[in-house]
């Protein structure tokens, strides 16, 4: 009797950690950049390519390019990775206005606060911080400087020298150098593809009837599992149903996690890709980690699912 109740129990997990499931998806990220650092070394091709430390990529003549992947202006990186955030947030609200999981309006509205709130940890680390984006702060307090500006000063226009962002120094013809470089790609594309993927699975999953492996931390300070919180119960499905949103967002998880490899391969050092993604980790820590031990964030911002 006693063994048949302790197999049919549901495993504690910790509420400071994502669970077993979650690390297995996780795990995709560093794998991926690992996988695609050391091809890039391996590999004749791209070790006879020149590489550019201020532009951080290989050569981009398309005559001497090894890949088409190696070039900035490829197609994929133009059109999906520089509006990779908009094309995220289509997949999420797709997902969310179309799968009947999310029917429910508190859970659909909770489940807006944490893109909300994801998209706010993009916009401080990439486009701005009141005033420049962190990645930009970053690389000025490592010593970064605006090449252009440098000189610009040396000649006694001052106005130049004050420039702190990638942007405006490249705007102005400089080139942006002699700091530590956060990887945006790594960054956007780990934390984007992270978060449909908690979106779009503990949702799913739910639906489809799979066990809860979540737990919280209640506000008297009990641990359980986050099935306490949930406001319905969801009939079982039998088969597989992601739907149009569903689908359009593993769409976008795929090309992500391609552009990440090929982001790992070609461009940037390994160790400003590992900050990018150790960011990007921080972030998704704070949405989606927190709050389950932390009972007044979850009450706003909810779980996933639930």
């Amino acid at each position: 009797m006693e063994s048949a109740r302790t197999s049919t129990s549901t495993p504690r997990t910790s509420p400071f950690i994502p669970t077993p499931f979650e690390r297995v998806g996780l795990a995709l990220f560093p794998v991926v950049l690992v996988f695609g650092t050391i091809f890039s070394i391996l590999s004749p091709e791209t070790r006879a390519a020149p590489y550019d430390h201020v532009a951080q990529a290989h050569v981009q003549d398309i005559k001497v390019a090894r890949s088409y992947f190696a070039l900035k202006s490829n197609v994929f990186n133009v059109v999906f990775v520089k509006r990779g955030w908009a094309w995220i947030t289509v997949a999420f609200f797709l997902f969310i206005f179309t799968h009947p999981s999310t029917a429910d309006a508190g859970r659909r509205l909770r489940a807006v606060f944490r893109w909300a709130a994801v998209t706010t940890i993009w916009i401080l680390v990439t486009q701005w911080c009141f005033g420049p984006a962190l990645i930009d702060r970053g690389f000025r307090w490592t010593g970064g400087k605006c090449e252009l500006a440098r000189r610009e000063v040396e000649m006694g226009d001052s106005g130049l020298g004050e420039m702190v962002t990638s942007v405006a120094c490249k705007a102005a013809g400089g080139k942006w150098k002699g700091g530590h470089d956060i990887s945006g790609h790594v960054f956007l594309l780990s934390l984007g593809t992270a978060f449909l993927m908690q979106e779009v699975g503990w949702a799913v999953g739910r639906w489809l009837g799979q066990s809860e492996e979540r737990c919280v931390v209640m506000t008297d300070g009990a641990l359980k599992s986050a099935n306490v919180e949930a406001q319905t119960s969801q009939e079982r499905v039998e088969e597989p149903s992601l739907g149009l949103g569903g689908k359009f967002a593993v769409g976008v998880m795929g090309l992500s996690v391609w552009m990440l490899l090929m982001t790992a391969i070609y461009f940037h050092t390994w160790f400003e890709k590992l900050t990018g993604l150790l960011t990007a980790a921080t972030g998704f820590y704070i949405v989606y980690i927190v709050p389950r031990f932390v009972p007044a964030v979850r009450q706003v911002i909810g779980l996933p699912g639930i």
